[in-house]
């Protein structure tokens, strides 16, 4: 294990909680979903600081960043880029869209249309596109951090299940606490002129071949399989996790390994990032609306009705 990096990542972290109060779990959540390659949900209302996070998220590790405010008249081509005739060349020329970036920030993904939102996923999907027969590599740490707003519903496309599932974790920000927020309001503006960068891409690249490397006991896999299984056998639920979303479970579990410092996965990282891995992945059954305490309740239960192994 390379203990630099792994000090690069705690550095990030607290560079990131500068800005961001009070955040820290999220933080290293967010981080769990870029070191092993996914996307990322954030479902919060207006003001929070998503778009924040992403911003510093992005200084700290010196990386390419993107934004796009999703609308109802936006289009696919306003994403993925557009092929415009070159009358001096006679030929058409590929423009690449915001897209082409390592971190992507995507306001308000349930604004857009069926079809937009499909283009997106379907890059998130393959990272690369496909566009005139001639095909496009995304950046190799292309990432998407989306939000959605879950007050308002007039005017949203909800995202269906299997375009969901494309996202690694879904994660809320949730407002400060008293302390945090009353010293946001008392104190002197945070900027990101504060943060200072703290990782390189190269350093990035290490991370996750580390990542990669995470040692993974047989039993404690078979334990997050037997959690992944409990959703499918679950009386309230419909439509458990599916075979991709126990892959991407083990995935994060080893990046959240990482970040706690350890080379190897235990039951409590299953544990820790169960909540957010799952809770997207789930469809309820006698038609009922996604409920954030239902649902809570429900990864709760699964936690508890499954024994965790005992080393011997």
């Amino acid at each position: 294990m390379n203990d630099s990096n792994l000090g690069k990542l705690e550095e990030l972290i607290d560079e990131v909680s500068k800005v961001l109060l009070g955040k820290r779990e999220v933080i290293k959540l967010t981080l769990t979903a870029i070191l092993s390659g996914g996307h990322v949900l954030f479902e919060d209302v207006p003001g929070v600081g998503k778009t924040l996070l992403v911003k510093t998220i992005s200084k700290t590790i010196q990386c390419d960043y993107n934004r796009i405010q999703f609308t109802p008249d936006l289009l696919p081509n306003d994403i993925i880029g557009v092929s415009i005739y070159d009358t001096k060349d006679q030929s058409f020329k590929f423009h690449k869209g915001p897209i082409f970036t390592s971190i992507l920030l995507v306001d308000e993904i349930n604004r857009a249309t069926p079809k937009t939102q499909s283009a997106l996923l379907e890059a998130m999907a393959e990272k690369e596109i496909t566009i005139d027969n001639a095909t496009y590599e995304l950046s190799p740490h292309f990432t998407v951090l989306a939000t959605q707003n879950p007050v308002e519903h007039e005017g949203t496309y909800s995202l269906p299940e299997a375009q969901l599932d494309r996202f690694l974790l879904k994660l809320k920000i949730g407002y400060p606490s008293f302390e945090d927020e009353l010293q946001l309001i008392l104190g002197e503006e945070r900027t990101l002129i504060e943060v200072n960068p703290v990782m390189t891409v190269t350093e990035l690249i290490e991370l996750k071949k580390q990542v990669k490397a995470v040692f993974v006991h047989e039993k404690v896999a078979r334990y997050a399989l037997r959690l992944v299984q409990k959703t499918r056998e679950h009386e309230g639920i419909l439509l458990g996790v599916s075979p991709r979303g126990s892959e991407d479970f083990m995935r994060a579990a080893k990046a959240y390994a990482l970040i706690e410092g350890r080379q190897y996965v235990v039951p409590k990282d299953l544990q820790q990032i169960l909540p957010y891995c799952f809770s997207h992945r789930i469809k309820l059954k006698n038609n009922h609306q996604p409920d954030d305490k239902l649902i809570a309740t429900m990864m709760t239960e699964i936690i508890e009705n499954v024994p965790i192994p005992i080393e011997r």
